[in-house]
């Protein structure tokens, strides 16, 4: 039934399988033998890279930015140390609350939106989080359409993370576990938070 036939996959709304689950398409072929070619189109990850300004000798594609505060919240923690340019797909309905997580937990980092890429009503925003946020919400039309975010790496000069309270619950529990300077030096040496910090909201918690 397949031989000497040749089936096409395009998209009006992207690259396919960026984020959607064309895979199972190229999986299904792989599995049988079906020979696989891909023809390079307009990316939006690429786009936004190259109108970021970052770095982007490396960086890492997260896809979708989640849907819940919280799971925003934990992935904002986990890309604080990520030493490469992060980028995501960001709903106009959850832009604002990205961005207030951003502002919140690396409110210093440099980032990127980057609106509507390709299209008539193309436009980045840059900055850090709060500037940018404050530059989308001047206009209701700015939350409109589709984004894609940009997040500057981790450098030695955003290296020292001073909201130690992000911690706060995994600390407590450390203190029932371990000495204080047990863990100063486990919270250290995967936080990089300055070790007196540490030292003083442990003390701190401990009263």
């Amino acid at each position: 039934m397949l031989k000497n036939k040749i089936c096409v996959l395009i998209s009006d709304a992207g690259s396919p399988l960026i984020s959607d689950p064309g895979y199972n398409l190229v999986q299904y072929c792989i599995s049988n033998n079906i020979r696989v070619t891909s023809i390079p189109g307009p990316s939006s990850i690429l786009s936004s890279l190259q109108l970021s300004g970052l770095p982007i000798s490396e960086f890492a594609f997260f896809g979708f930015v989640p849907k819940s505060k919280k799971k925003i919240e934990d992935l904002v923690k986990n890309i604080f140390q990520e030493k490469r340019t992060s980028v995501f797909f960001v709903s106009s309905h959850k832009l604002i609350l990205f961005l207030e997580c951003l502002e919140n937990i690396i409110p210093e980092r440099t980032i990127s939106i980057c609106k509507e890429l390709t299209k008539v009503n193309e436009f980045v925003f840059r900055g850090d989080p709060g500037n940018v946020k404050n530059k989308i919400l001047e206009d209701k039309e700015n939350i409109k359409g589709e984004f894609v975010a940009v997040i500057d790496r981790q450098t030695s000069k955003n290296q020292d993370f001073d909201n130690i309270d992000l911690y706060s619950k995994e600390l407590k529990k450390m203190a029932t576990k371990f000495s204080l300077t047990d863990i100063v030096e486990i919270v250290h040496k995967f936080t990089k938070i300055n070790k007196n910090k540490i030292y003083k909201w442990l003390l701190k918690l401990r009263k």
